[in-house]
């Protein structure tokens, strides 16, 4: 059955309209995903980027050591965002990505289960667990990640405040100042445009053949020739790279030069080839389903006792 919330949902995921969204839900028989696949065959649908609803509250953080060779990057989630500037549960968050940056865990479930740095007669699960007893909410450290680097440095950038956070390694054999700079002009970009892969190389063969079906079925809708839709294909796969890949991405700064261009010009600078080994975003609460409360009705609740 296609209820009014899974049309609702549909329509502020992909920006088409509420009968399209119908259509699509009752062709693909309530599966979402494949409701987005219809309506962007369709040419209905906004170009959708698997990063989930933003719903939970919390923090995204992160930590890099005073020589830029180690860092960190988590999320801690929270219930509302009264809790997510409280000063303990910021503290808390604080540090984990400290933690997180001299881990050797590879789980979060592992993580969790370490001494805490700030307190080494609890674990961090167990740090949580006192804080959510203090502050009255649940709580949870969601994931983490951490970079190392040899010949190069990472940087880190955070986005409102802890809504948006980004680390980006670079690889350079020369050392110089300039390269802290480059790599905080990466990161903003990061989490400006929110790329899915790094370059044409990243992209995985699934990603890429399931885009072109997309493109394919768009132009045969349009009514254009079989013998020119591969041609069709590949140009807007040459723009799908451009929009996705990091390097391929206009640079925000500088709309004349890719990532990639602006890489080799300060190489030169530099006298020495810098490149992006790797990056890694994190934006709070994507890919979480978050309840919504009427407030009216919870306030009702409360006065009548339920």
């Amino acid at each position: 059955m296609i209820t009014a919330q899974m049309v609702k949902e549909l329509r502020e995921r992909t920006g088409a309209g509420m009968m399209d969204c119908k259509k699509a839900l009752n062709e693909s028989n309530g599966d979402t995903e494949k409701a987005v696949e219809i309506l962007r065959e369709k040419g209905l649908a906004a170009a959708a980027k698997k990063s989930g609803r933003i719903a939970a509250e919390g923090l995204v953080k992160t930590f890099v050591s005073e020589d830029g060779k180690l860092a960190s990057i988590v999320e801690v989630n929270c219930e509302t965002d009264f809790v997510s500037v409280n000063d303990a549960f910021v503290g808390f968050a604080d540090n984990v990505a400290k933690q997180a940056a001299n881990t050797s865990a590879t789980t979060i479930e592992s993580f969790l289960e370490e001494k805490y740095i700030a307190n080494e007669e609890k674990t961090v699960q167990g740090a949580v667990t006192d804080l959510i007893a203090k502050l009255g909410e649940n709580m949870a450290v969601r994931r983490f990640e951490k970079f190392s680097v040899e010949n190069g440095v990472i940087e880190s950038y955070i986005h409102g405040g802890g809504r948006i956070g980004v680390l980006v390694k670079l690889e350079c054999e020369k050392d110089s100042e300039v390269l802290k700079e480059i790599a905080k002009d990466v990161a903003m970009q990061v989490a400006a445009t929110n790329p899915l892969f790094l370059n044409k190389d990243s992209v995985d063969n699934e990603s890429l053949e399931k885009e072109k079906e997309i493109y394919r079925v768009q132009a045969l809708n349009e009514g254009k020739p079989e013998k020119i839709v591969e041609k069709m294909v590949m140009g807007r796969i040459q723009k799908y790279y451009k929009e996705n890949c990091l390097v391929e991405q206009v640079w925000v700064k500088d709309s004349d030069l890719t990532i990639q261009k602006y890489l080799q010009a300060k190489s030169k600078e530099v006298g020495a080839p810098i490149t992006i080994a790797s990056f890694v975003r994190f934006e709070k609460g994507e890919g979480i389903e978050k309840k919504e409360e009427n407030f009216a009705e919870e306030v009702q609740k409360q006065i009548e006792g339920k």
